[in-house]
C-alpha cells in the first residue's frame, strides 16, 4: 500500500486564514473522495502549538521539522516581516525545500521563500498589491502579475487569497486526475475550477466594481450572452441610452469602449473553453465569434499565440502520488 503524500503548509502568527484552510479544505476534501488517505496532512509552525491567524482564529500546529514532499507557506500581512526574519525557519526551508516533489506558496508566502533564495531564477505569483514590492526587493525573480497561479519546475505560487483553492485543486488534479479535483469542485460548489493562466483582474469583476448602473447588470447579462450580438446599438438599447451617450458612458466607466470590451469578455470564455478541449468552431459559436477563423484571429490579437498552441501548451498532466 502507498504511503500518503506528506504535505505540509507553513503557518505563522498574523497569517491570513483563508491561506491555509482553503488549501487544507481541498486536500482534506481528497482524502474523503478516496479509499485511502492520499494526503498526510500537516499544519506546521515555527514553534508548534496555537498559531493566531489574521482573523482572529486560532489554528492548532506541529513544530517545524520532517521532510515533507509538497510544503506549501501561507501569506500574510501582519506576521511576514517576523516569520521571514527566523533564522531557524529559513535553514528550514533550505534544507527541505530542495528534497521536496515541490514547493511554493501562497499569496505573500512568496516573500518567506524568495528571503531563502529558493525562487531565484523561477517565474512567480502573488497578490496583485505585492507585485511590485516582490519584483523590487527580489529582481532574481520574475513575477507574473497577472495568473492566478504558475508552476515553474517544482515551484507552485499562487495569486491573493483565494487562488491558493484555486492552486489546490491543480496539485489534486496533477495527483489524482481531473474527476477527483472536479468532484471536489463541485463539492464546494465553486462556479468554475479557475486555471492558473486566468488574470487575477476578471474584467469581469473589475467592471461590475468600476462601473455605475445601470452597466454593473448589463455586463453580468453580456457574459451570459456571449453568443448574442451585442453591438452598440443592441447594447445601448438595452441600458435604455442613445448609442452616443452609451458609447461615451461606458468607455468612461469601464476603460474600454464596448467593442474592446465585448472581444475581451469573449477571449476570456474562449480561452478557458480551448482549455478544456472543445473543437474552435464550437468555441466560436459559443462565444459569438462566429469561426474558427474570427477566434483564432482575435486570440492572436488578445493572447499573442495561436488557440492551437495554447491549447498545447496547457494541456493537462497527470502524475500519481509518491
Amino acid at each position: 500500500m502507498l504511503r500518503a503524500h506528506r504535505l505540509f503548509i507553513l503557518a505563522y502568527d498574523g497569517c491570513q486564514l483563508l491561506d491555509v484552510t482553503g488549501p487544507a479544505a481541498v486536500f482534506g476534501a481528497a482524502n474523503e473522495a478516496g479509499d485511502r488517505a492520499a494526503y498526510d496532512l500537516r499544519i506546521v509552525s515555527p514553534d508548534g502549538g496555537p498559531v493566531t491567524t489574521n482573523s482572529g482564529v486560532a489554528l492548532q500546529s506541529r513544530k517545524i521539522g520532517g521532510q515533507p514532499d509538497t510544503l506549501l507557506v501561507a501569506g500574510g500581512s501582519k506576521g511576514l516581516a517576523a516569520v521571514t526574519a527566523r533564522v531557524d525557519v529559513q535553514r528550514w526551508l533550505r534544507r527541505v525545500a530542495p528534497r521536496c516533489k515541490r514547493y511554493g506558496s501562497v499569496c505573500t508566502g512568496a516573500f518567506v521563500l524568495a528571503a531563502a533564495g529558493l525562487l531565484d531564477g523561477k517565474r512567480v505569483a502573488t497578490h496583485w498589491a505585492s507585485c511590485a514590492r516582490l519584483a523590487k526587493r527580489h529582481p532574481e525573480l520574475s513575477v507574473d502579475a497577472d495568473s492566478l497561479y504558475v508552476v515553474d519546475g517544482q515551484v507552485w505560487t499562487s495569486a491573493g487569497v483565494t487562488t491558493g483553492v484555486d492552486m489546490a485543486l491543480a496539485l489534486v488534479e496533477a495527483d489524482l486526475g481531473a474527476a477527483t479535483a472536479n468532484l471536489i469542485a463541485r463539492h464546494f460548489v465553486l462556479y468554475a475550477r479557475r486555471p492558473g493562466y486566468q488574470s487575477q483582474f476578471s474584467p469581469l469583476l473589475q467592471a461590475q466594481t468600476e462601473a455605475e448602473a445601470p452597466f454593473a447588470g448589463l455586463i453580468e447579462w453580456m457574459q451570459a450572452h456571449l453568443d448574442q450580438p451585442l453591438d452598440v446599438p443592441s447594447l445601448a438599447h438595452r441600458a435604455g441610452l442613445t448609442e452616443r451617450t452609451f458609447y461615451r458612458k461606458f468607455t468612461e466607466a469601464t476603460g474600454k469602449t464596448p467593442a474592446q470590451f465585448v472581444e475581451r469578455l469573449r477571449l476570456e470564455a474562449a480561452r478557458t473553453l480551448i482549455a478544456e478541449q472543445l473543437p474552435l468552431k464550437v468555441i466560436a459559436d459559443k462565444v459569438g465569434l462566429g469561426s474558427s477563423a474570427r477566434l483564432g484571429a482575435a486570440f492572436e490579437r488578445g493572447f499573442g499565440m495561436t488557440p492551437s498552441l495554447f491549447r498545447e501548451m496547457h494541456r493537462g498532466q497527470t502524475e500519481s502520488v509518491a
